[in-house]
């Protein structure tokens, strides 16, 4: 994976936080970060190459319209940046890219919330049936993804 391109993709507020501590592991290659676009998440990103989707809430009368523009910016971004990875902390705005990377050959890597210690993610439990990796942030999460792979703490 050294010289394969990485595509960090998250949802605005804590879920990018997580993302950002996982720069460490991606050191020396080439990335790019794409996450919901809104004023913190701009500052955060703003010294890397990155790109946004919208953000979207599953209860707002607007979800579809956000989530159709999604699903087409999620593929722009994949034709046009060619990773080899995507490397995802999950949730809100994040699905079309994993699915739609997944389908194009592209191997997904998915690290659930350190906020989820007994409970599935709604995005988790989506991503959990096709991801190449997946990750939990506490061993006991390993009861509710059977699959998964426990090694620690992002935080």
């Amino acid at each position: 994976m050294k010289n394969k391109k990485v595509c960090l993709l998250s949802s605005c507020g804590g879920h990018l936080m997580e993302l950002m501590q996982l720069l460490p592991a991606i050191e020396g290659r080439d990335f790019y970060i794409v996450t919901e676009k809104n004023y913190s998440s701009e500052s955060v990103v703003k010294p890397f190459r990155h790109h946004f989707l919208m953000q979207q809430e599953r209860r707002d009368y607007t979800f579809c319209f956000k989530f159709g523009y999604n699903i087409v910016m999620s593929l722009v971004y994949l034709l046009r940046e060619r990773p080899a990875v995507v490397l995802t902390t999950g949730a809100g705005a994040v699905y079309p890219t994993c699915r739609l990377a997944k389908w194009l050959g592209i191997k997904v890597i998915y690290v659930e919330s350190f906020a989820k210690l007994t409970s599935a993610s709604f995005t988790g439990k989506l991503v959990y049936k096709f991801a190449d990796r997946f990750y939990v942030q506490w061993p006991e999460m390993k009861n509710v993804y059977s699959h998964a792979e426990y090694h620690g703490q992002v935080y």
